[in-house]
């Protein structure tokens, strides 16, 4: 299952899974992608179709592998992965090394077992008030699912997974 993110950061309002969708049909990639985030519908470890949690590894767009599989992401020990091996978005780009993610932040609204926070989750991504608060994770921890706090009015990265195996 591939992880990827999408084009340019968002701040916590955000159609993210329509976001997704659309920069896979446009990447000419045929499967179906989520947004890798918890929101008012469901929690983020349950976004991958239960068939393929256990058996599919979670790789990068050139297939290099990030986690053996899904729900190793939600083992608590926060999504610890290689951090030497790239995250790319849509278009191709090193998500850790290109200027447009400035701040290398990945939104999640999630706790370390994949469970909502719905006290961060930006209203359910739909306000970027400074106000209002969202989980993210720094990617420089190696964590993908590391729990800061932050205003929805930062722009992070926005990351999508490939829910099921075409």
């Amino acid at each position: 299952l591939h992880l990827v993110a999408l084009n340019l950061p968002f701040s916590g309002d955000v159609r993210a899974d329509f976001e997704c969708f659309q920069q896979a049909q446009q990447a000419g990639l045929r499967s179906t992608y989520r947004a890798f985030l918890s929101s008012h519908l469901q929690d983020l470890a349950t976004v991958v179709r239960k068939t393929d949690r256990q058996h599919l590894p979670i790789v990068n767009l050139k297939g290099e592998i990030l986690f053996n599989n899904w729900e190793s992401v939600f083992n608590g020990n926060g999504g610890q992965f290689n951090i030497h091996v790239p995250i790319y978005s849509f278009d191709g780009r090193n998500i850790m090394s290109d200027p447009s993610w400035p701040q290398k932040v990945i939104w999640h609204g999630s706790a370390a077992n994949g469970i909502r926070l719905v006290n961060s989750y930006c209203e359910a991504w739909h306000t970027d008030s400074v106000e209002a608060m969202g989980q993210a994770s720094p990617l420089k921890t190696g964590k993908i699912l590391d729990q800061k706090v932050y205003s929805c009015s930062n722009l992070f990265i926005v990351l999508c997974i490939e829910n099921s195996f075409v």
